[in-house]
């Protein structure tokens, strides 16, 4: 039987290309090598498009695209090539895919972006579809979302683009409604880089002013002193949820960015909660996923405040794969392995393409 030819996708122009690389490196090394034959194709910094036919040992120490063997690559949005045209020496071909695997990250990458291109493209991809993906990024959708079907969230509201200059009025408007302190990040972000902590109207200009440079919307809400707990939700039509897990005290010196670490180092499952919690967090896990339209896979954080209250803080849309990375773990818990995760993942996709296209 011919092996089921999968494109991973990796790289991209946000701040987290790093961890797009780390996590691209660990999800190649565990996809069945006797059920798919990987492609890659990266997308440097500057967002150009390379197919690369190198190791994932390059690809996650960066070097990937230095290798001479890499051409230009784009995956075509007719659905009659089904693939990916690369370009060497002006010469043209098709290489076609029966399913892609996209791990790219943050702004102009996981928010949307790369699943317009694919549904346009015709081919099965893993994760969430464009509306999804745009509604999860970007945090005031979220909350709107969640709000409207009644499951509970930090209070919150929203700065727009077009009231950044009238910034400090919004901001004794939002201190009179939400009161310190203030949790202030911007609306699109896969990482929490631009996320700050204000305590006063000075930190909070202060902190409205970062987040507005890390994108054109900012979310601010009520700080909640909470235990932070995580679901993995996976499946389509019925989704499940995993056993939940606790993230511990994360050091101060914690970097979102680095490749290094992860909050799956700091998770502890299953947490210390009673059946009654855990059953409600992995129920309310799974209806924040339908709620937004997730398929495919997704993690729910949550905070579980001191008074015993279930807040969803967000999910995520392109966790983190790598295999110290929460999603897995979480999964591994659960009784599926790396591998086995990647290989369901990959399947569902193709299954459930039909519907899409």
């Amino acid at each position: 039987m011919a092996k089921l030819k999968a494109a991973v996708i990796f790289g991209g122009t946000s701040r987290e290309h790093k961890l797009s690389l780390a996590t691209a490196a660990d999800v190649i090394r565990n996809i069945p090598e006797d059920k798919y034959e990987v492609i890659c194709i990266g997308i440097t910094k500057k967002g150009h498009w390379l197919y690369f036919p190198g190791s994932p040992d390059e690809i996650e120490s960066g070097e990937w695209e230095m290798n001479p063997d890499c051409t230009s690559a784009i995956i075509s949005p007719d659905p009659l090539h089904r693939g990916i045209i690369t370009i060497e020496n002006g010469e043209t071909s098709i290489k076609r895919i029966d399913v892609v695997f996209p791990l790219l990250m943050g702004r102009r990458s996981a928010d949307g972006d790369i699943q317009g291109l694919l549904d346009l493209s015709g081919i099965p991809f893993v994760g969430c579809g464009l509306l999804a993906a745009a509604s999860c990024t970007d945090k005031s959708h979220t909350h709107m979302v969640l709000d409207a079907l009644g499951i509970k969230t930090a209070d919150w509201s929203f700065i727009p683009p077009r009231d950044i200059n009238i910034i400090d009025q919004r901001c004794t408007e939002l201190a009179e409604k939400l009161g310190y302190p203030l949790k202030v990040r911007p609306a699109n972000s896969g990482s929490s880089v631009g996320t700050t902590l204000a305590h006063n109207y000075d930190e909070l200009v202060s902190s409205v002013k970062i987040a507005f440079s890390n994108d054109k919307k900012v979310v601010v809400e009520k700080f909640v002193k909470a235990r932070k707990l995580e679901a993995a939700v996976m499946g389509f039509d019925e989704p499940v949820s995993s056993y939940v897990g606790e993230i511990l005290n994360i050091d101060k010196g914690y970097d979102p960015l680095e490749v290094n670490t992860s909050t799956g180092d700091n998770l502890r499952i299953p947490a210390d909660i009673s059946d009654e919690m855990m059953q409600l967090v992995r129920e309310t896990a799974v209806t924040a996923y339908k709620a937004l339209g997730c398929r495919g896979y997704a993690r729910v954080d949550f905070f579980l405040t001191e008074n015993g209250e279930l807040l969803v803080n967000k999910i995520g849309t392109a966790p983190g794969l790598r295999c110290n990375s929460v999603f897995p773990k979480l999964m591994e818990h659960y009784g599926i392995s790396m591998p086995d995760l990647m290989d369901k993942l990959l399947e569902q996709a193709i299954e459930n393409a039909d519907r899409y296209y």
